[in-house]
């Protein structure tokens, strides 16, 4: 069998690099490896596997799922082959499965010709996928979305040679082999994946996380992860959902609900019990969770705004399902209403998702912040400096002076960031410690490395900073449904190769969002070369009026700031703010905002800060008086049009210009809820767009530091 290089591929492949590019030719050196490592054919996906003789188990299963037409048409697809061994092995599994909800898993026969229809067309959707994934881009570890809709993870070296391997179990034994329309790998194992909700996939895995599991079985906050989706029908069939070239856009015709649980091992559980002298066994945990809860609501003493502002006081009680009862309120802190593999809790580095000029230059550091189960409550996921290049990822991780500085364009000295508090390590596949990235059929379970509380150091030292939120966090949807890190490429295959830039929703698509009227479009800027933080943007079109919930913060008092780019097409726009989406309620956030005004604009002022002797402090001065702010020093913009380099540009001082607009000053209670309401106020324009990348909000007391100031990141 001849093999190839990239030079090769590019002759013989042109369709599938015009979608590769950034993936393929990005993870390699410009120059083609003599290692030699594809294999190129001319035939189709489904003419490849029809040829190969130990692929005619999976051949008979695409036939039946009526899927082989897929991989014989125009597209680009990647296909994951189990060999007839590896299905034959999978088939017997499934026929006798004990733990089986339905007898025989509903096959007739332990035989390939006992697969039901619904089976055959299971195994194919989860074994491909819209757009290609080779072994390069795989091998650095990275979650891939099937056709199904889920996810598996895949990485190398898990095997004794090195080898890709997929969930830890399948092995690419024949990689990278390019047809015409995609790519296909044989592989040694049928995809494990699981058909257990979180409850369930928990206690499978009981062996590591025993104590936990019992706590979760005790709380019955299981129940709350029931759902595995929103109960309601979406279309936008027969309505405008055009794409700004006239293209159709893709949308979203179901919902789903996912969760995530950090769960510590037994290990570390009886570890922390047996240094505070308790047992080592769930009363032990119990007699912790009592022991730093207990004081949370104390009305002098306490830190859990939302149960002193409610009059609630902690129960240390038997009843562990109340939702004020210590032990629930710990295990509840350690799950989210979002669902993310390991390689997707942040958006990670420069390069992440084809994404390759945006993110984190400068000494930026990939967070995000997340709602937990217990209620009103946050908790920040950083990947810190220096530990970027290791991907090491940490819950709760405090900094003294976070988001503050002593240095001009810098992050500030390492004396002024001491760190308080390492924070609780998320583990990762690559650790190999313990069992993690554990994927059920509506979530995540990661093993993570010390106890995880909310205690007086969250609020009043973690997230007592600069907190920016990106709506991709503030609206689990996104993530939940697998749009937030798709690929422009992945979309477009969605929409049957149609636009893959932009996806529609229907307006009852977002628990979190409000429509005041049916003139909305709303829009998902897909990750690429825009203008926006982590290089996407919730966007609509239309003479709009909608209100988003925020996610909740603690009580305070903020600098409320909104991110954009001033750009001709987007109006005039005046913001309000309330407890409620109750639009009578609400207050006005400064006069309105027209975003057509350009950045050099008097009434702004912005200036290219490298121009200007004192780097552009005195013009920020200038601006803040005004109400403005540069945009942030730690991600990209479009590259040089000139030099095509984009280390040269940033999103705070050149031709790539971005704004903050200071909108006022809130007082927010844990509490409560609150919405943030945006409204077009030019009456006679009906084609505008809004915008929201991400918001601000800023404690006062960072706002005007006596000692520091905010720094530019």
């Amino acid at each position: 069998m001849k093999m190839t290089t990239f030079k090769t591929i590019g002759r013989l492949m042109t369709v599938t690099l015009a979608f590769a590019g950034m993936n393929m030719l990005t993870a390699c050196n410009p120059e083609p490896d003599e290692s030699d490592m594809y294999t190129v054919t001319d035939e189709t996906a489904d003419d490849y596997i029809k040829r190969k003789p130990q692929l005619t188990s999976f051949n008979y299963i695409l036939e039946r799922a009526r899927l082989d037409r897929n991989l014989m048409s125009y597209g680009e697809y990647t296909c994951f082959a189990p060999t007839n061994d590896a299905i034959a092995e999978y088939i017997d599994s499934l026929y006798n499965d004990v733990k089986a909800k339905v007898p025989h898993n509903s096959m007739t026969a332990n035989s390939l010709e006992g697969l039901s229809d619904s089976l055959c067309s299971d195994i194919a959707l989860y074994h491909l996928t819209n757009g290609v994934h080779t072994t390069i881009e795989m091998g650095v570890g990275t979650s891939v979305r099937t056709m199904l809709g889920r996810t598996f993870t895949a990485q190398s070296n898990v095997d004794a040679i090195g080898r890709v391997t997929l969930e830890k179990t399948a092995v690419i034994l024949e990689p990278d082999s390019v047809v015409t329309n995609g790519v296909v790998h044989i592989i040694s194992k049928v995809i494990p994946r699981s058909n257990h909700v979180m409850f369930d996939e928990l206690e499978r895995h009981m062996e590591q996380f025993g104590i936990f599991f019992q706590a979760l079985s005790m709380t019955g906050l299981a129940k709350n992860m029931e759902d595995i989706r929103k109960d309601a029908s979406y279309s936008l069939e027969g309505k405008h959902r055009q794409d700004t070239n006239g293209s159709d856009l893709y949308y979203p015709k179901e919902c789903k609900k996912m969760y995530t649980i950090f769960a510590e091992p037994d290990e570390v559980i009886k570890a922390a019990l047996r240094k505070e002298g308790f047992s080592e066994d769930i009363n032990g945990l119990i007699a912790y969770a009592n022991k730093y809860y207990k004081d949370a609501a104390d009305p002098n003493t306490g830190w859990y705004d939302y149960m002193i502002e409610k009059g609630q006081t902690v129960s240390t009680g038997t009843d562990y399902t109340e939702r004020n009862n210590a032990l629930n309120m710990f295990v509840a802190y350690h799950i989210l209403y979002v669902g993310m593999p390991e390689d997707q809790i942040v958006f990670e580095s420069k390069g992440a998702r084809g994404v390759n000029q945006w993110n984190y230059v400068n000494g930026g550091q990939p967070y995000d912040y997340y709602e937990t189960m217990l209620p009103h409550t946050l908790m920040k996921i950083w990947q810190p400096k220096p530990l970027i290049a290791a991907k090491e990822l940490f819950i709760n991780r405090y900094i003294r002076n976070n988001t503050l500085t002593n240095e001009l364009a810098t992050m500030g000295t390492d004396d002024m960031h001491e760190v308080v508090r390492k924070g609780v390590k998320i583990y990762r596949s690559t650790d190999q410690l313990y069992e993690t990235n554990i994927q059920a059929y509506n979530g995540y379970i990661h093993a993570i490395g010390d106890m995880l509380l909310y205690d007086e150091m969250v609020p009043k030292g973690v997230l007592h900073e600069r907190m920016r939120f990106d709506a991709t966090t503030i609206l689990p949807e996104f993530i939940n449904n697998g749009i937030r890190m798709a690929t422009q490429a992945e979309i477009a295959a969605l929409n049957g190769g149609g636009s893959g830039a932009r996806v529609a929703f229907p307006l009852n698509y977002f628990d979190g969002v409000k429509s005041y009227t049916d003139e909305n479009e709303f829009r998902y800027n897909v990750k690429g070369a825009f203008r926006a933080y982590q290089a996407d943007a919730f966007q609509g079109w239309g003479n709009y009026d909608l209100a988003i919930r925020m996610l909740p913060i603690p009580s305070g008092t903020y600098e409320f700031r909104l991110f954009y780019s001033p750009m001709a097409h987007g109006g005039m726009m005046q913001f309000y703010y309330g407890t409620s989406s109750n639009m009578q309620t609400m207050m006005a956030l400064d006069i309105p905002l027209d975003v057509r005004i350009q950045e050099s604009d008097p009434r702004i002022g912005w200036t290219v800060f490298y121009n200007e002797d004192d780097k552009g402090i005195g013009t920020d001065v200038a601006m803040r008086n005004r109400g403005y702010m540069r945009g942030p020093f730690s991600f990209m913009g479009h590259p040089d049009t000139n030099t095509g380099n984009d280390t040269d540009q940033n999103c705070r001082g050149d031709g790539t210009v971005t704004l903050r607009k200071i909108l006022g000053t809130v007082t927010v209670k844990q509490s409560e809820e609150f919405w943030f309401r945006y409204k077009n106020v030019i009456a006679d324009e009906t084609d505008l767009k809004w915008q929201l990348d991400f918001v601000e909000f800023v404690p006062l007391n960072v706002v005007n530091n006596d000692d520091y100031s905010e720094d530019w990141f």
